[in-house]
């Protein structure tokens, strides 16, 4: 079976974005989330420290529990910081949503294969990603790899109490690039802070 696209699970993503929704979008899943069009409470994390991007999702939906905050992030990203996945639990916000882009490589570097991706593992040993969130404790947990799926269960799935994880799985997209800072990184956060104050 072929995995569906980054572009085009996003588009779905983005067909259904409400207006006070928050989207923090990072490494492949920010490079093709501009390009579908910027929004003033999207907070694309480029450059970014590698692994953080829940982190940092987790403490904007904990200061603002009246918007729902939707994390991109992706697999190889998930690998660095995995701990962060009990973190949310402990926490528990109801608006969080992590949607981790699953493409099985490091695809801004050469797409050399996760230490997940069943390639690289030995028989029968695939990583199950949505079991270690299940484990972690979060209220919801999918794993979509057609996009007829994705687009079935999208609006229910954004509609769930959270905190909510996804896996999409995606298919890499040959000569990927790191995704460029839309503008300066101060520049950048005062206006994603003045828009969230803003959206009160």
């Amino acid at each position: 079976m072929s995995r569906m696209s980054l572009v085009e699970s996003l588009q779905v993503l983005h067909g259904l974005r409400r207006p006070d929704q928050v989207v923090l979008s990072t490494m492949a899943a920010a490079r093709e989330w501009m390009k579908l069009g910027t929004h003033p409470l999207d907070f694309i994390y480029a450059p970014s420290a590698m692994g953080e991007a829940p982190a940092l999702g987790l403490g904007m939906a904990l200061a603002r529990p009246d918007r729902q905050v939707i994390v991109l992030n992706g697999d190889g990203c998930m690998l660095m910081n995995l701990g962060v996945l009990v973190t949310i639990t402990a926490a528990a916000p109801a608006n969080f949503v992590l949607i981790v882009c699953d493409n099985s490589v490091y695809e801004v570097t050469g797409r050399q294969s996760t230490a997940a991706a069943e390639g690289a593992r030995p028989p029968d040993t695939a990583v199950d990603f949505c079991r270690i969130a299940r484990g972690c404790g979060f209220a919801a947990t999918c794993e979509f790899e057609r996009i007829e799926e994705w687009q079935a269960a999208a609006p229910q799935v954004l509609a769930a109490r959270g905190p909510t994880f996804v896996l999409l799985k995606v298919a890499s997209i040959p000569g990927g690039e790191v995704p460029r800072s839309p503008a300066p990184p101060v520049e950048r956060a005062s206006a994603f802070a003045e828009a969230l104050r803003q959206s009160s």
